[in-house]
């Protein structure tokens, strides 16, 4: 537990740059707002039409008795939304890490000047950024599956799903948001994950804080900056 808390403060400590650099830290909003717009749009949407789309995926439950349709509806419903937020986050990352590559360099850049008084000579790059985004993207889907799968358990699936999904997306923003300090000290992705594994707790810790910080409203635009700094 003590680890899991210290990865917690991790990104406790990556909101402290917003002292020490202000303006890059102010930067690093912009493309996090652009990107959170479009999936705050697509999410009300997909909430709007899910009703109507479970009703349409469950027409065996017309001759059940309403206790029981509106039971098992309502688990599909809530395990759908819950796996489509699961993507939404790990997709946000992706897409907002890609697109605001330059202004995640600088921070990332202002973040290693004053924790260590060197910044590691290595290129990270638009392409590299986007190679990565799509491999979160996709790990993200098997995730929100996964999650969306227990969720469907009656009574209790709602909550089982809701953990796993947030520990499974909190392991892989820890992997996506270390990628960069880790790339730049010559670590290929098979060692980064073997150095997060000898630390799970506390790569776990720092993970699942920036996810439950990204499931509060503007909360994902608020600490992007902060999660790519911790």
């Amino acid at each position: 537990m003590r680890e899991f808390l210290a990865g917690a403060g991790l990104l406790a400590r990556g909101l402290g740059q917003w002292r020490r650099t202000p303006g890059a830290m102010a930067l690093g909003l912009i493309p996090g707002t652009l990107v959170g717009l479009v999936f705050a749009a697509a999410l009300v949407t997909w909430g709007i039409v899910l009703p109507d789309l479970v009703v349409a995926w469950t027409p065996f439950a017309e001759t059940w008795a309403p206790a029981w349709a509106g039971t098992v509806r309502a688990a599909i419903g809530i395990a759908s939304f819950g796996a489509a937020l699961l993507i939404a986050v790990v997709s946000f990352t992706a897409v907002t890490l890609a697109v605001g590559e330059p202004f995640y360099d600088r921070i990332w850049r202002a973040t290693e000047r004053s924790a260590t008084g060197l910044v590691p000579d290595a290129e990270y790059g638009f392409w590299r950024a986007a190679g990565d985004s799509v491999r979160l993207i996709l790990r993200g889907i098997v995730a929100a599956a996964l999650a969306w799968a227990i969720g469907l358990v009656p009574f209790v699936g709602g909550i089982l799903g809701f953990v796993t999904g947030v520990l499974l997306t909190g392991w892989l923003l820890a992997d996506e948001l270390t990628s960069r300090a880790l790339s730049a000290r010559g670590l290929d992705r098979r060692a980064r994950r073997a150095l997060l594994r000898r630390h799970r707790a506390r790569a776990l810790g720092f993970g699942v804080a920036t996810q439950l910080c990204f499931l509060v409203p503007l909360g994902a635009v608020a600490v992007m900056p902060a999660a790519v700094a911790g």
